[in-house]
């Protein structure tokens, strides 16, 4: 019986990998693939570990998937924003139809990050002044 469960929950996990594979070839802007990315990949990664665990002989084996599981549910969302939010303030082009908040436009690059264009640039450690004046 087991089998025919742990057997259920691959495929089921194998088409939701597909589906975010699928999504990240189809979809049209940087959003919509990490979205496709995210969500379905992390649920197909999902139903495959617990069919490793339901097949699982010892503890261990249990434990091991579970750790996977846990490092994706942990690692996904903080990639995706880092991802996301690059994308957005580098002015990455969107799908036509997609809509903006009136205010998104105050989140793209500040004068106050250190990576935006005119921002002060790197000065020595203490000094206030830049490495090419100092004395030696």
């Amino acid at each position: 019986m087991t089998d025919w469960i742990a057997a259920a929950l691959i495929l089921a996990g194998g088409f939701f990998c597909l589906v975010a594979g699928l999504g990240v070839v189809r979809m049209k802007d940087v959003y919509a693939r990490m979205h496709a990315a995210t969500k379905a990949g992390t649920l197909g990664l999902a139903l495959i570990c617990l069919a490793v665990m339901v097949q699982a002989e010892t503890w261990l084996q249990v434990v091991e998937a579970l750790f996977v599981f846990l490092f994706m549910i942990a690692t996904a969302p903080i990639g995706a924003h880092l991802i996301g939010r690059a994308a957005f303030r580098t002015g990455a082009p969107l799908d036509p139809r997609t809509r903006l908040d009136p205010g998104a436009a105050a989140f793209r690059l500040s004068p106050a990050d250190p990576a935006a264009p005119g921002a002060p640039g790197p000065r020595a450690a203490g000094t206030g002044t830049s490495p090419q004046s100092s004395s030696r």
